[in-house]
């Protein structure tokens, strides 16, 4: 039983799509305090002795299995962090939901930062979706800073997607990867500031053995008198293939810094570089409106397609 009220359940909604207890192995944190918690035969959730944080523990096999770990908060002036470690087992195929939603309705600042570590085992697949959310008409900021390690072995699969659409003042996101042989990271990136936010995207993702490959893509809209930066760079250490994408909307006067970057220290190593920045196209804008939109609803119209 989930001891949360109204406003915990919205953000709940709003992270993890979930309008009720989730099938499966979870663990809800609400405020600073876990409010519940599920494990099943083949995962084990168990809260750290030292420190505050989970270790997952997924058992070798396990496959068409969930876990859900979403974190809210819904006062003024709560900062924490946490650390959540990952134990994926061989051969597992698995999806994993975390995510954080803050409503601050006060004048206090209210942060979360999460540290998730990710231990893939052999031959296992991994669907990880993190989505940040901001919400509330305080004058307290919204602060999301999370860390993401993966660490996976050979012939492993990862796929992760992370989005942040609204509401979250300032965020620095940090992501780290090192792949053994023949292991495969997929990273999809969805982001859209307004306002006065901040949003700051690192990524540094190491190939290390034969037959390892990363996809690293972000898109983005910049409203308003917002800041984005993406930081990505793909090491290419060994025979791999890598690539690493930024595609953005600039709008008002918000300001984008892409600064996609490869390092090669294999000569069998392939490794490409996209970027592009730019404001919506009128064409667009002209053929939505002689359908009988708005100006600014085919302006929304356009932010959506691009951010699906």
């Amino acid at each position: 039983m989930l001891k949360m009220d109204p406003v915990q359940m919205q953000l709940i909604r709003e992270i993890a799509e979930l309008h009720d207890v989730p099938e499966g192995a979870y663990n809800f944190r609400a405020n600073g305090e876990s409010v519940g918690r599920n494990t099943t035969a083949n995962i084990d959730i168990q809260s750290k002795t030292e420190g505050s944080g989970i270790d997952i523990r997924i058992k070798d096999g396990t496959k068409n299995e969930s876990v859900h770990i979403p974190v809210v908060i819904s006062e003024s002036g709560i900062t924490e962090t946490v650390y959540n470690d990952f134990f994926i087992g061989e051969d597992c195929d698995v999806l994993i939901v975390a995510g954080c939603g803050i409503d601050n309705c006060g004048k206090q600042d209210s942060e979360h930062d999460g540290i998730h570590r990710f231990y893939v085992g052999k031959n296992s697949h991994v669907r990880y979706v993190e989505k940040h959310y901001g919400s509330g008409d305080g004058m307290g900021k919204r602060i999301l800073n999370p860390v993401t390690e993966v660490y996976m072995e050979e012939g492993s699969s990862m796929e992760m997607e992370m989005a942040q659409i609204k509401g979250v003042d300032s965020t620095e996101r940090a992501t780290v990867a090192e792949l053994k042989k023949d292991a495969k990271l997929v990273v999809r990136e969805r982001l859209m500031t307004h306002g006065e936010q901040t949003a700051i995207s690192t990524y540094k993702v190491s190939l290390n053995e034969d037959g390892s490959s990363a996809d690293v893509v972000s898109r983005s809209v910049a409203r308003d008198r917002s800041y984005q930066k993406f930081d990505a760079c793909i090491i290419g250490n060994a025979a791999c293939s890598g690539h690493t994408e930024c595609d953005s909307i600039i709008m008002d006067n918000g300001r984008i810094l892409a600064l996609p970057a490869l390092e090669a220290n294999s000569v069998d190593a392939a490794l490409v570089h996209e970027a592009a920045i730019g404001k919506i196209a009128g064409e667009q804008l002209i053929k939505l409106m002689t359908l009988g939109l708005t100006e600014a609803e085919a302006e929304e119209q356009i932010i959506n397609g691009f951010l699906k």
